[in-house]
């Protein structure tokens, strides 16, 4: 199996209940930084048990798995258990023995069609074989002059023109979309900040770029994925989660 088959058999584990294959796929030393739940194989492995013995089955749906290195970077729609449907991208960090090590996501509640009509999961679906380094320089290059605010004034330069298939629940596409919301937002006195960047991974011409800053003054991890075209940012999907208080944590990995 490949790393991304390895991956998505193990979300797959959630709706198959099949712990004997999870214990397979898991590094016994599993970090875990899913703040919910705790750390290690075994810990994984009660979440699937639990799963399984729940009176309504949970679903699982992947909409785009890509590969990067050693991590395999997911876009799933979960049910867990019938709580209803959420958006998350999952990070599997391999081992050297081609175990699945470590863990990171973002997951958020699967939301109506934003103002242009896409939703959190639609659009491109196909990947290009192009350098994925390049895609992955672009992306690091518009969060940081962009998101992070480094260089706000090159903005423009990323983009078609007004040309831009936006996928975040609230904002409409193009430029001119984002520019809307980003005002909406100042009349009510938000601000969405970007302040680190923990991870650009890139396949081919997407890239998924993880960060941490706040929303509202709220500690939130931001995922965001970017497929790239001709040298531009052209489509963009995200998922936001606010960081839980550190004395509900289950495990003392930390969100990153």
């Amino acid at each position: 199996m490949t790393n991304k088959e390895k991956a998505l058999a193990l979300i797959n584990t959630f709706v198959t209940g099949d712990v004997a294959k999870a214990k397979e796929l898991l590094a016994e030393d599993y970090i875990q930084h899913n703040l919910a739940y705790g750390t290690g194989a075994e810990a994984f492995v009660g979440a699937v048990t639990y799963l399984a013995s729940a009176p309504v089955k949970t679903t699982v749906e992947n909409i785009r798995a890509f590969e990067d290195g050693d991590k395999v970077f997911l876009q799933t729609v979960y049910n867990f258990a019938g709580t209803g449907e959420q958006v998350a991208f999952d990070i599997f960090r391999f081992d050297s023995e081609g175990k699945i090590a470590e863990h990171w996501d973002n997951l958020a509640p699967k939301a109506e069609p934003n103002p242009s009509g896409h939703t959190q999961t639609d659009g491109t679906l196909e990947k290009k074989n192009v350098d994925k380094e390049e895609t992955r320089k672009i992306v690091s290059e518009f969060v940081g002059d962009v998101l992070r605010g480094e260089n706000p004034d090159k903005l423009t330069s990323y983009f078609d023109g007004d040309k831009y298939i936006q996928h975040n629940i609230s904002i409409a596409d193009g430029l001119s979309g984002l520019g809307a919301a980003l005002e909406a937002l100042a009349k009510q006195g938000i601000q969405m900040i970007y302040n680190k960047t923990y991870f650009v991974l890139a396949d081919g011409d997407f890239a998924l770029a993880v960060s941490e800053g706040t929303f509202g003054g709220v500690l939130t991890s931001y995922y965001d994925l970017f497929r790239v075209e001709n040298g531009k940012i052209a489509e963009h999907w995200d998922v936001m989660e606010s960081i839980a208080d550190e004395a509900t944590w289950q495990n003392k990995n930390g969100k990153f």
